[in-house]
């Protein structure tokens, strides 16, 4: 009887992994943005983004809309040293779209516009260049052996 119960566990418990892993519930008005860094090699980006040296885990970034106040405050999650940061007169749609003015701050974060979730590059060079991974693949990264060379990231 108790790998009954065992099993509809796992079974109940299967979809909440997956939606924690993909992102796909998240705190309301949050988004959080995972990197990865190539160390020891460079980018290239022809077809896509692809690392000569070894793709290791980056910075997370995250981003709270403030729809109500027209601001998205940001911070580099676990950096203590990198203070917080402020958008304001921002356009907000919702958590996953959203687009503000740049300010000092700027340099600070990856971006000044979320569509559909994902960070957009600034084309001005305001903000930090970045490579854009999948939350389960930065927890792969992150957590165990970094992945071989010549692996592609996600195009932002």
């Amino acid at each position: 009887m108790k790998r009954v119960w065992y099993f509809i566990a796992a079974i109940s418990l299967l979809p909440l992994g997956t939606a924690w892993v993909t992102d796909s519930v998240t705190l309301e008005g949050e988004r959080t943005i995972y990197t990865a860094e190539c160390e020891g090699g460079d980018w290239s980006t022809d077809p896509v983004p692809t690392c000569s040296g070894t793709l290791v885990a980056g910075e997370r970034f995250r981003f709270r809309a403030l729809r109500a106040h027209s601001e998205v405050l940001f911070w580099t999650v676990g950096d203590h040293h990198r203070p917080s940061g402020k958008f304001s007169g921002c356009t907000i749609t919702d958590s996953r779209n959203w687009s503000c003015p740049g300010n000092e701050q700027a340099g600070d974060t990856i971006t000044l516009q979320m569509k559909g979730g994902s960070p957009q590059p600034d084309p001005s060079g305001r903000t930090r260049r970045f490579h854009v991974v999948e939350k389960w693949r930065w927890i792969m990264l992150r957590g165990f052996a970094p992945a071989a060379s010549h692996t592609p990231a996600t195009k932002p």
